[in-house]
Order: C-alpha cells, then structure tokens, then sequence
C-alpha cells in the first residue's frame, strides 16, 4: 500500500471541508463548519495495481487575518487549490495561496477544484478564465460538493499523479 498526504487549501467557505466529506464519507451538510487548525481523513483507493492510502488534511481557511502554516504541509505529497465558482476573489487568493506555498515547500502535485458547479448560473469565473489557467498548466476540476459532480473523479486524478505508472 501506497500512503500519500494531501493538502486542501484555499480560503474560508470554498467548500474544502464539504468536498473531503463527500469523498470520504459520500455525504453533504448544508451547515457551515469553520475548520479551526486542520481536520485529517483517510480513504484508500484503487490506483491501476496499487491501493493508496490518502491521508487528507482538510486546512483551516486562509484570508486576510489568518494565514496558513506552511508547516501543516511538511510531508505532503500533493495540494488541491480550493476555490468557489460564484466569488471569483477566490480564486485569485488561491492562484496567490499556490505561489506562496510553492514558494516555501516547492513543487507538489497539484489540481485546482472550482467548487458549487451546482451553482454555475451564479458563476463569477468565465471559459476564458478557464482556458487562461489551463494555459498555465493547471489540472482544473468543477465540482460540486453537495452533488458529488467531478469530487472523485479529482482525487482520483491527484491520487494517480502521485504513485507509479506501470
């Protein structure tokens, strides 16, 4: 068995603790929970031969009064960026959460979730904001937390960026 750490970043109330729930538990709360610190899952998945072990650290949300630790992400071996289609804000906090990051423990797979596709009506972030990231290699996901849309599909992808092809 393969064990791989991965962070979830992104600022408050992007929905990264709802997407951790929905993939490890199947499951969706309207409620709101602040996570204070971080909150660790796990699920092993099937990866071609190799069942891996993901060890999720759901991150307290960064904004302006509170910065994230880069110490929480000692160790990790992936990072899904976390932002909500309907405030595009979030999305440039987590293009600027990224280089920071990247900046203090180097590259690390990484996948951008573009979180409530449910609500695509009420996007702020348009085709050509998605095309321009793809452009700059981003491995971009819409998801949705409390339908489930594209949610295992991302941690699939990530889980099979991190162990080897055979």
């Amino acid at each position: 068995m393969v064990r791989k750490k991965i962070c979830l970043l992104g600022t408050s109330a992007v929905g990264k603790t709802s997407l951790v729930n929905r993939f490890v538990n199947n499951a969706f709360s309207e409620k709101y929970l602040t996570t204070v610190g971080v909150r660790i899952s796990k699920k092993t998945i099937q990866i071609d031969s190799n069942r891996v072990e993901m060890l999720i650290w759901d991150l307290n949300g960064e904004d302006r009064f509170q910065k994230l630790s880069t110490s929480y992400l000692r160790g990790a071996s992936g990072i899904f960026m976390v932002a909500d289609g309907s405030r595009a804000d979030t999305l440039e906090s987590a293009k600027l959460i990224y280089r920071r990051v990247s900046g203090d423990v180097g590259k690390l797979a990484v996948c951008l979730l573009l979180n409530k596709a449910d609500l695509q009506e009420d996007w702020e972030i348009s085709d050509d904001d998605l095309a321009n990231l793809k452009s700059e290699g981003w491995k971009i996901f819409l998801t949705s937390a409390k339908t489930g849309t594209g949610v295992e599909e991302a941690f699939e992808t990530l889980a099979s960026m991190l162990v080897p092809n055979e």
